[in-house]
């Protein structure tokens, strides 16, 4: 019997890890990552510490990413004014002459940034209001957030006795909007045709009373206020540009900090909560998020609520469907509007098409796409 049996020496308290310690610190190492994901680890003071990357999500942003800054260089050279590639990223650096200089960092940068920041923020708001709401449809613009801050930025600008500026006005309409459309669908909250339906009809409401304003001021106001109807980039404001450009960027650092709960939010709320989410919480703060970012792009462009719809559904059927693609759908977004405000500028010059006309009539088809096509699984 005694034969049978070992002892095990304990390790004096000058050793740094104990066998369990050491394996706890290197056991990371020895578990093959999931399929598709690849980890990188590192040794630290702490330990052993590892990140898991999953490479189908990084191959496309690293895409996206590329197609973006293809897509700005064309946009920098192409206009009434030719300006050759090189010349473009010569501008940039300011080693150009002086007219490929002033053509590309004045007329043409201003914009481009205008494009992609508002593009990137519309998809970003699009792909957490779909999440939120369990539904592909569910962007700002179909459920009347888009026309909510049109309506409040169109009435500071024809001045019904308003005079706070347009961005503070059009987040004042976003939210505005979404707390009626909420309302209307209580009982159902943010899931089912309901929440579609009642969105709708807020924003019929809100364009309707926009309308209603541009046609009891004077023309020549009206022609000011026209843009903010259609979406357009002419005459942006700069105040409103930067600090949409700020939210943008503290909203899409908050957005991938939610991607974990934003990916359980898909499911049922009961599976949701016993996965650690606080669903009421998460919703309360991803709706938020995408009220804020609609008002701030729509107080630059105006209504392009398309870009919600289309930046989204790109991501998607690029990427898995083991997470939401929320980078992806803010590289997308912002790719889409730089291509279609450079269609305006270009296909018809020097007749200038606005940007949201070009976005409606691609978005269009679109949308009876993604009627048809039937939804990707999440399992």
């Amino acid at each position: 019997m005694n034969s049978l049996m070992k002892t095990t020496p304990i390790k004096s308290s000058s050793m740094p890890f104990s066998s369990e310690d050491q394996f706890r610190a290197d056991g990371n190492n020895n578990v093959p990552p999931p399929q598709g994901y690849r980890r990188f680890a590192w040794r630290s003071g702490n330990g052993t510490n590892s990140l898991l990357f999953e490479q189908r999500a990084v191959a496309v942003n690293l895409g996206l990413f590329g197609a973006l800054l293809l897509a700005s260089v064309i946009y920098l050279s192409l206009g009434s004014v030719k300006v050759a590639p090189m010349a473009v990223l010569q501008a940039l650096f300011g080693n150009a002459d002086m007219m490929a200089s002033f053509v590309v960092q004045e007329l043409r940068l201003p914009r481009l940034a205008a494009a992609a920041s508002t593009g990137a923020a519309f998809a970003l708001a699009g792909i957490l209001m779909q999440t939120l709401a369990r539904n592909r449809l569910a962007t700002p613009g179909i459920i009347g957030i888009d026309n909510g801050a049109t309506a409040f930025a169109v009435a500071s600008i024809v001045g019904l006795g308003v005079s706070i500026a347009p961005p503070a006005m059009a987040l004042a309409g976003a939210t505005t909007a979404a707390v009626l459309t909420f309302g209307l669908a209580a009982g159902n909250g943010t899931q089912g045709y309901r929440f579609i339906v009642a969105g709708i009809g807020v924003g019929a409401v809100f364009g309707a009373i926009t309308q209603l304003m541009l046609a009891r001021v004077a023309i020549d106001t009206a022609n000011a206020a026209y843009p903010w109807t259609v979406g357009s980039l002419n005459a942006r404001p700069s105040g409103a540009l930067q600090l949409l450009m700020l939210g943008l960027a503290l909203g899409l650092v908050a957005a991938m900090a939610l991607t974990r709960s934003l990916t359980l939010l898909r499911f049922k709320d009961a599976t949701a909560s016993g996965l650690g989410v606080n669903v009421k919480r998460r919703r309360l703060e991803v709706l938020l998020l995408s009220v804020a970012l609609t008002g701030l792009a729509v107080a630059v462009a105006g209504p392009v609520g398309m870009v919600g719809l289309i930046g989204p559904e790109i991501a998607r059927s690029m990427s898995s469907s083991r997470s939401v693609p929320v980078l992806a759908a803010t590289l997308a977004g912002a790719l889409v509007m730089v291509l279609a405000d450079l269609a305006g500028r270009t296909l018809l010059a020097p007749i200038e098409i606005p940007v949201g006309i070009v976005t409606a009539v691609v978005g269009g088809p679109w949308l009876l796409w993604i009627l048809m096509r039937p939804q990707r699984s999440f399992t």
